[in-house]
């Protein structure tokens, strides 16, 4: 311990702490991976039935299952925020503000593992729901992780994180590589110039996000970015994903989003197409000159995609599908949808689900879909506008047999199952900027507003709320970067990912009722950007797996191990 630190003086150093004393987070670190293996081992022999794990007990124990789903989220958390420190510091990177972030973070998340943690506004996950007791946290009692959570939770460590703020100097994404540090800057300057000018009058309008952008879109490489050059894409991966979804969040979630149209599909085709539709369809998405949709969600399945009833029926050389399909993002404006029909009625479930590119004439709001066969209504949303939501019919559609993805029948689970680490990683991204926006609206609106003579950023809940949004903020996106990290490595990454997603969404949702909340009355009014934020945010803990069904895959990988 750095006897020299003392949290009553005046001057002291974060840094220099966190510096001195790194063995120790290391050591809670450790303790915290032991605790996490006792629980997981008392769960699986709950759990397990004729040796495996039963899901009636499953099911009958959920809340406290997802509870360690959390526990662990949290855990991993904190082991990526301290490796990000370390490695910034190892590049003479780091500052005060990375320090004093990553001491908050284990300070605040270790007296929530020990005490409770909040899983929801309305469920809190106790030690005892996950077979822990107090003599699991006796290391948190000796004097050094005494003192490291007394200064972790002080007033003077969110007194530096928000004078920094204050100052424009923020946490370090911690990238550590030039082109991806280029990439970050070329992607803020145009969410800056381009996204963040219109996004509320697109929002209030209800409006598309203009072509004119999307071609700027195109031509920046957002389609291309996960695309092989051989391909016509980029070939970067998925950290890069990561930096470019996160930006445009942060100015639109929509904008954000328009990414996610061409991380699907295009993962679909390469992952399972043949290579003559790899060769058709990847070079067209990565221009931009095809907008792709993904049709998978029908009105009783919801996250049950076992239970789908569209059918695809071989005719000649064709399949004709007909079924109804929900929640289709910017169906209206794309041009080939991947759509998850079943092509073998007499198998239930998952199997005889086959992955179809059925092409389709781009719509507009006029006339959303301009195609024999196809007929739908807009589904109206209190955010996450830009792209539109549809409810769809198809009618006897006719498809190529060459267009059935992969070219054979009973792979579509499978081969959307593939895709399902990347598009929670591009998720998690984009709930990252979103969280990042809300910070940055509320901190900009505490330093312009005055009340009783004085910032209210000066207020100390003013300022405990932005020191809280950065560490969460900051948390969040490590773990993020980690994932996007582990699967460019091709190294198997679901529960990270499934981690990545669940706390990211939260925080996203935190972040904005904080900074609105900061805004007072005038953050319920339109006008202030903080209310599209709000509404935004809100969809981050339910598409691309609702919270319960994200801790639900979280928690039953953890068990598998």
């Amino acid at each position: 311990m750095d006897s020299s630190v003392n949290i009553n003086s005046e001057i002291i150093s974060f840094k220099k702490y966190l510096l001195s004393n790194t063995d120790i987070l290391k050591n809670i670190l450790n303790k915290l991976e032991t605790i996490s293996s006792k629980s997981r081992e008392a769960f699986k022999s709950a759990l397990t039935k004729d040796n495996r794990i039963d899901n009636q007990l499953l099911e009958l124990n959920q809340s406290k299952t997802h509870g360690f789903a959390w526990f662990d989220t949290y855990r991993i958390g904190l082991r990526e925020t301290l490796n990000w420190f370390i490695r910034l510091n190892d590049e003479n990177k780091s500052s005060e503000i990375d320090a004093a972030i990553t001491l908050f973070a284990f300070a605040e998340y270790l007296t929530q593992m020990r005490n409770g943690i909040m899983m929801s506004q309305s469920e809190i996950v106790r030690p005892s729901d996950l077979h822990l007791d107090e003599n699991d946290f006796e290391f948190m009692n000796d004097e050094s992780a005494k003192d490291l959570i007394d200064i972790g939770l002080s007033d003077k460590i969110k007194t530096v994180i928000v004078d920094s703020l204050d100052k424009d100097i923020h946490p370090s994404l911690g990238l550590n590589d030039e082109t991806l540090d280029m990439i970050q800057d070329q992607f803020k300057k145009f969410t800056e110039e381009e996204i963040l000018p219109h996004a509320n009058e697109w929002h209030l309008k209800d409006a598309l996000i203009p072509d004119d952008v999307l071609k700027k879109m195109a031509e920046l490489g957002v389609f291309s970015i996960a695309i092989p050059e051989n391909y016509g894409g980029l070939g970067m991966g998925k950290v890069a994903m990561c930096v470019v979804t996160e930006e445009l969040s942060r100015g639109f979630l929509a904008a954000g989003s328009l990414g996610t149209r061409a991380e699907i599909a295009g993962e679909l085709i390469r992952l399972g197409g043949t290579e003559e539709q790899k060769k058709k369809y990847l070079p067209e998405i990565a221009s931009g000159n095809i907008l792709t949709t993904a049709v998978f969600t029908e009105p009783n399945t919801g996250s049950d995609l076992g239970s789908l009833s569209t059918r695809a029926q071989p005719q000649g050389d064709d399949y004709i599908i007909n079924g109804n399909k929900t929640w289709i993002t910017h169906g209206a404006r794309s041009d080939l949808m991947t759509v998850l029909a079943r092509t073998d009625m007499n198998q239930k479930g998952y199997k005889g689900l086959s992955m179809f590119l059925v092409e389709k004439p781009r719509g507009n709001c006029e006339k959303p879909f301009p195609m024999e066969g196809m007929s739908g209504s807009e589904i109206e949303v209190l955010g996450y506008r830009g792209m539109k939501e549809y409810e769809i019919a198809l009618e006897d559609i006719k498809v190529s047999k060459k267009n059935l993805l992969g070219e054979q029948e009973g792979n579509g689970f499978k081969q959307l199952m593939e895709t399902f680490e990347s598009a929670r990683i591009q998720t998690a991204a984009r709930a990252v900027g979103v969280a990042q926006n809300a910070l940055e609206l509320g901190l900009q609106y505490a330093k312009d507003r005055s009340q009783f003579g004085k910032q209210i950023l000066k207020f100390p809940r003013i300022f405990n709320k932005l020191a809280w949004m950065a560490m969460e903020t900051t948390v969040a996106r490590q773990i993020t970067l980690f994932s996007a990290r582990e699967k460019d490595n091709d190294v198997r990454c679901d529960i990270e990912a499934g981690m990545a997603k669940l706390l990211a969404a939260r925080v996203a949702w935190s972040n904005a009722d904080s900074a609105l909340q900061i805004h007072g009355g005038n953050g319920y009014a339109l006008e202030y950007p903080i209310s599209r934020v709000l509404c935004d945010s809100r969809i981050l803990n339910i598409f691309e797996g609702a919270a319960e069904i994200q801790a639900q895959i979280v928690v039953k990988g953890l068990l598998a191990r």
